[in-house]
């Protein structure tokens, strides 16, 4: 569930509901976000609310609950790369802030059993 959070998380840094998600955001530089820990940090604290959020990552936020039940049916194929990306880099750098957004966006695991697949090909080098 989280993974598909994380992966929403940057990857739908352009979600805004409306016939799909705004693709306004799909610029925004990942691999930044990843090489930056106060930027990564920021995003983090904001999708637990325990931070101020940026335009995009409150947009974000808003539409992760949307985007995991939906399999990411309005995401742009640029956001659901970038989803998979920031996924990728959560379970394998970040693991404890995965568990906290898994906490928060999947607390009955209903998200994790639907995208264990996903999981274990990342986990395996396939994605």
């Amino acid at each position: 569930m989280i993974k598909l959070c994380i992966v929403a998380v940057v990857g739908l840094l352009v979600v805004q509901l409306c016939a799909g998600y705004t693709t306004k955001y799909d610029n925004i530089d990942l691999d930044e976000i990843i090489a930056n820990d106060r930027l990564f940090t920021s995003y983090y604290n904001c999708l637990l609310d325990k931070g101020k959020c940026s335009p995009e990552a409150e947009e974000l936020k808003a539409y992760i609950p949307d985007a995991l039940a939906t399999d990411c049916a309005q995401c742009s194929e640029k956001q659901k790369e970038g989803s998979k990306k920031m996924l990728k880099y959560v379970l394998e750098k970040r693991p404890e802030e995965y568990a906290e957004l898994e906490k928060k966006y999947d607390p009955n695991g209903t998200y994790k059993i639907k995208y264990q697949k996903l999981i274990d090909d990342i986990k395996a080098g396939k994605v």
